[in-house]
């Protein structure tokens, strides 16, 4: 089987577990790693084996492939210029700083032929693949994703930082157009948005709650959802997944409610039963793996057979459209009520006011 000459490009906090697990992929050949910072750069380059550039374009002309690990400010220049030539792309999410720049990327792919695949991991969580088949139509979801400041990807904010997740994730699940988004956000540290709390309806009459906050004392990485089928609850963390189900005993005989108004109705004894008789509850079994080896596993499959990948370029730009909705709106919302008062992601923390005299 002939190898797929994949290079690595931007070796900092993501990228260079991108050129690790790659180098150790019997079916492709790490062609080098390209980064601004000579230190780091050199340092992955040793340990995976392969050369250093600090100049990504001069790797170029030797590889099939690259994996862009850059900031997002950068996607359009670097990721564009790959595509352009003929030369498939991972792109790490977002697909790109907002929606005009990833219709740019979209378009260089589909001009050249090249595959374009967008970086939202949490596709290839196995949680999340295990809780898939147990998931109907559905009605309501809600997602949580709480962390530290990390300190990294300080040119966006939480929306395009940590929610794109989730908002990638919903799109999926609720297949259909969004029709109306309420947010608003909370600058905490920097310029950037760094609290958002969303509200999604879709024209097929789902809505999700999503909240994203990248300045918590609580790590949380969560999504429950309610559908035609039942109760799924997801921690993408913990790669546990809970479902609750209506039982025969529920959907075909009396309803517990019904038997709590018989004369003589053991109150307690019914409490018990509702999850043990009436609704049904499991753990499905969650198959254990990396999901970014299983991602870039997917992007190479992808290139050797042409096919399409899990999350394309225009996959990606439909949740970059939906995450620039809601920063609209975290822009429009008025915190007094009224346009007189502010407007926006104000600042969590009040100027000080300054004592007269």
């Amino acid at each position: 089987m002939k190898q797929i000459k994949i290079a690595v490009i931007g070796v900092g906090a993501l990228g260079q577990h991108h050129a690790r697990i790659l180098a150790g992929m019997p079916d492709v050949e790490l062609v080098g790693v390209a980064d601004t910072n000579r230190e780091a750069g050199m340092r992955v380059a040793h340990n995976c084996g392969t050369q250093w550039f600090s100049e990504y374009r001069d790797m170029l002309d030797n590889v099939d492939a690259v994996s862009v690990a850059v900031p997002t400010m950068a996607h359009l220049a670097v990721a564009g210029d790959c595509l352009s030539r003929g030369i498939s792309a991972h792109v790490e999410k977002p697909l790109a700083l907002d929606a005009t720049e990833g219709s740019l990327l979209v378009k260089q792919a589909e001009k050249t032929g090249a595959i374009l695949q967008v970086g939202h991991i949490e596709r290839f969580n196995p949680a999340m693949q295990s809780a898939r088949p147990h998931i109907g139509q559905p009605k309501y979801i809600r997602g949580e994703r709480l962390s530290p400041f990390s300190f990294r990807s300080t040119d966006i904010g939480v929306t395009l930082d940590l929610m794109i997740h989730d908002i990638d994730l919903v799109l999926d699940l609720a297949a259909s157009p969004i029709v109306s988004v309420e947010a608003f956000g909370l600058n905490i540290l920097g310029n950037n948005e760094d609290v958002v709390q969303a509200r999604l309806r879709f024209e097929n009459g789902c809505v999700a709650d999503l909240t994203a906050n990248r300045v918590s004392m609580n790590v949380s990485r969560s999504m429950q959802v309610w559908s035609n089928t039942g109760f799924v609850g997801i921690d993408f963390g913990a790669r546990q997944v809970t479902t609750c189900a209506p039982s025969d005993a529920l959907l075909y005989g009396t309803s517990p409610v019904e038997r709590a108004q018989q004369p003589g109705a053991d109150i307690e004894k019914l409490k018990t039963d509702v999850f043990e008789h009436f609704i049904r509850v499991e753990n499905p079994t969650v198959t254990p793996h990396d999901a970014l080896t299983a991602e870039l596993s997917s992007f190479v499959d992808c290139i050797r057979t042409q096919q399409k990948p899990l999350v394309d370029g225009q996959t990606g730009l439909l949740a970059l459209k939906a995450a620039e909705q809601i920063l609209e709106s975290v822009a429009a919302h008025a915190w007094d009520g009224n346009s007189q008062g502010a407007i926006g992601p104000a600042p969590f923390f009040a100027a000080p006011r300054k004592l007269a005299g």
